[in-house]
């Protein structure tokens, strides 16, 4: 099932209050759907729970969504609690962008334990009976080997029923998996194994591997599949006429050809209509009509999102 494109925006650095409100005001006039913000320590960026209701308030359309939460930062039930006074607060415009955790850097500055992948998985996995719960109607209990839930009502519900979309980035087959079997909508993303940004990155996202990433969500959502919206967060995105010389430039930094850096799941390059027809055709292999720049490349991708959004 084909599903038509939405464009977000993912937000970085920091600004003053009358900046960042008119900052989601143009994100919104350009016509993307959602305003994303990071969930990071080591790094300039600001708290994503504070900052997207901020968003939500100084907006009337406009979608607010972290990318994503680190499910080691928060206890679900409080995760659970601020999307759903968020959603209420905005009329039913908030999401949830939630993960495993990956960024070492952030857990050694805060002396969080760095447990294994599978440990993170299996806490994020729990995390989601936990928000779910609390999101549903009366009081639940949970109990697994990472929360325990008593008999929790918890308070307010969210607008949008049964919640608001859940949204589950990845990049290996275990999270993937599970991706495809909770979430509403899933980010296919580079393994990030290292606990850093390193070129393997660049190599895992070339085309053969999102097929792969691709086949993994499948298994995991079994018959919902075609109810899921898979995306990706373009990290080198621009907008150009040399599509072939920045892409020989670019390239041998990733240790990657120059046409495995084009196709590769993380970049987007060319014109505005050679970028519409990449769009269409990532959409048509990989089912991806989700699609998220960054703050460096959304003014100059306004023209793709007025061709392609909804359609």
């Amino acid at each position: 099932m084909t599903k038509p494109f939405t464009f977000g925006v993912q937000v970085g650095g920091t600004r003053d209050g009358a900046d960042f409100r008119a900052h989601a005001r143009k994100i919104e006039d350009l016509g993307y759907e959602t305003f994303y913000l990071p969930d990071h320590f080591v790094d300039t960026a600001m708290a994503p729970m504070v900052g997207l209701a901020v968003a939500a308030e100084a907006t009337t359309t406009l979608r607010v969504c972290a990318l994503v939460l680190d499910n080691d930062y928060k206890h679900p039930a409080i995760v659970a609690k601020e999307t759903a006074t968020i959603d209420v607060l905005s009329g039913g415009r908030a999401e949830l962008g939630i993960g495993a955790g990956w960024m070492k850097v952030d857990y050694d500055a805060l002396g969080i334990p760095y447990d294994s992948a599978g440990t993170r998985i299996a806490r994020l996995e729990e995390a989601c009976a936990v928000i779910k719960g609390a999101w549903a109607d009366g009081a639940h209990s949970f109990a697994g080997k990472h929360y325990t839930i008593s008999e929790y009502d918890a308070i307010p519900k969210p607008t949008q029923r049964p919640g608001p979309p859940i949204l589950i980035g990845g990049g290996g087959p275990k999270l993937l998996r599970l991706a495809g079997r909770e979430a509403d909508i899933v980010g296919i993303n580079p393994n990030l194994r290292a606990g850093a940004v390193t070129n393997d990155a660049a190599t895992d996202s070339v085309a053969e591997n999102i097929d792969r990433k691709v086949g993994w969500i499948r298994e995991g959502a079994g018959a919902r599949f075609d109810d899921l919206t898979l995306q990706i967060r373009y990290f080198f995105a621009n907008v150009t006429d040399d599509r072939q010389g920045l892409a020989e430039a670019m390239a041998p930094a990733f240790g990657l050809s120059p046409q495995d850096a084009l196709d590769a799941g993380i970049s987007l390059v060319g014109t505005v209509e050679e970028i519409c027809d990449i769009l269409v055709e990532r959409r048509e292999r990989w089912g991806v009509s989700s699609i998220v720049v960054g703050d460096d490349a959304f003014e100059a991708f306004a023209p793709v999102v007025g061709r392609l959004a909804a359609s």
